[in-house]
């Protein structure tokens, strides 16, 4: 299956995903902004609210409205 493309979205959350597995982000620590995000990683903002989407889905991060996207305490382990 590595030879199939991937949505943009997918590799952007699988990038995320491994700077949480790694610490680099570390438990409630927050991401950057939508914005600032699309400049960071050169993707549209539908790309990261996408991709925010999935990480919420796999259970990395929580999102607070009008607080913003933080990394949960306790991640899964990778599959």
């Amino acid at each position: 299956m590595s030879g199939l493309p991937q949505y943009e979205y997918v590799k952007l959350a699988d990038l995320i995903a491994a700077d949480i597995t790694s610490g680099k982000l570390p438990a409630g620590a927050a991401l950057p902004g939508e914005r600032a995000m699309t400049e960071i990683y050169g993707v549209s903002i539908g790309t990261v609210r996408r991709a925010v989407q999935e990480l919420r889905d796999r259970g990395l991060v929580a999102t607070l409205p009008a607080k913003g996207t933080y990394v949960l305490d306790s991640p899964p382990p990778p599959v």
